[in-house]
């Protein structure tokens, strides 16, 4: 018999970060939108509660916890609730460290992961977007050429999360006719780092675009070393984890607009009672059910390598992108007017749920 219902860890996790969103998410939210910035304190106080560094392996500096992606979509549905753009900046140390543990080498895993392990936080980024409106994450434009023993990466990468800031770069690139992801270090001769980028959605995320000309990287710089790396399994993950992201968010306008409803007064009765406004509601609320149980699916999937997990991550994304912006699109309606001002949040979580909607890679689960 399939079951749904969480262990008593997981509920202790859920209710964990609830909080956590709540009060420490939910109320700088809009200061980091307007600002364009998050505060230091808050990776600070994101780093202590060890989304990071309790998945990596005790050998490596680590808690050594098992790491569980059907979890983490459950910390990841919270923390979208609180908001996306501190959400993503929260975990996406763990996109990079993911991928160095499912598929690095020994000694890639010994180079890189104690870096994960100390006391301040710690970033390194994924590269994986490009420019163009149908760029494709699995066809990239970035190319590594064999040269000696290693590997010269031409390319530009965009949406780089707080790339401006990160050690390492993990670049996808077209090698031989197939894909590769090359660890590359911020410093790395012919690298250069552009300007914040300027968004409509997610404004308080800092993303960058990096240009690589010619980067030199030797041998040891390839994910998962002669082998190479499953480059499509790291963006399942990714999918699995912006499907859950959404739920969050989702979830966070439906618990909003469903009091608004109740409060509003409109010809003599609450809004909430207008069948209009009722069965918009009600539609709301079965596609953030829905889509919750296609993000624990697609997490389920990754996990246990399902030969259909790149079909399932890819639907579900597709699914959750599409419900998730008729969702935060029917919460400004709720709101009316109001939807669209700034003294109500449903306007900031429209912008940062569109803009996540045709992003990839920016979390893994």
């Amino acid at each position: 018999m399939i079951s749904f219902k969480l262990s008593e860890e997981q509920e202790l996790i859920r209710d964990t970060l609830r909080e956590f969103a709540n009060d420490a998410m939910r109320t700088i939210g809009r200061e980091c939108d307007e600002a364009s910035a998050i505060p230091q304190s808050f990776l600070d106080s994101v780093w202590e509660l060890g989304l990071t560094n309790t998945q990596i392996p005790e050998e490596f500096g680590g808690a050594g916890e098992e790491r569980s992606p059907e979890t983490n979509a459950i910390i990841l549905e919270e923390l979208g609730f609180g908001d996306l753009g501190l959400a993503i900046a929260a975990t996406a140390p763990n996109a990079f460290v993911n991928a160095v543990l499912d598929h690095g080498t020994e000694d890639q895993k010994k180079a890189l992961l104690p870096q994960f392990c100390k006391e301040s936080f710690h970033h390194a980024a994924l590269a994986v977007l490009e420019h163009g409106p149908l760029a494709d994450p699995a066809a990239p434009q970035t190319k590594a050429e064999p040269k000696g023993d290693g590997f010269v990466i031409s390319g530009r990468k965009s949406w780089v999360v707080m790339g401006d800031r990160a050690s390492h770069f993990l670049v996808v690139a077209r090698n031989n006719g197939g894909l590769d992801a090359f660890v590359v270090p911020a410093g790395a001769e012919g690298l250069s780092i552009g300007e914040t980028e300027k968004n409509v959605g997610l404004r308080g995320l800092t993303t960058v675009t990096i240009e690589l000309e010619r980067v030199e990287v030797g041998a040891e710089a390839r994910l998962g070393g002669d082998a190479g790396c499953n480059v499509r399994a790291i963006l399942d993950g990714s999918r699995a984890a912006h499907a859950a992201l959404l739920v969050g968010a989702c979830r966070g306008v439906l618990e909003t607009c469903v009091p608004y409803a109740k409060e509003r007064v409109a010809f003599d009765e609450p809004i909430a009672k207008k069948q209009s406004i009722a069965f918009r509601l009600a539609e709301m609320h079965i596609e953030v059910e829905s889509m919750r149980w296609m993000a624990w699916k697609t997490a389920s999937h990754v996990a246990q390598s399902h030969p259909d997990a790149t079909k399932q991550a890819h639907l579900t994304k597709q699914y959750v992108a599409e419900k998730s912006v008729w969702i935060a699109d029917n919460g400004i309606q709720v709101f009316g007017g109001h939807g669209f001002i700034r003294e109500y949040p449903v306007e900031m979580w429209f912008r940062n749920v569109r803009a996540l909607s045709v992003l990839e890679a920016l979390a893994a689960v």
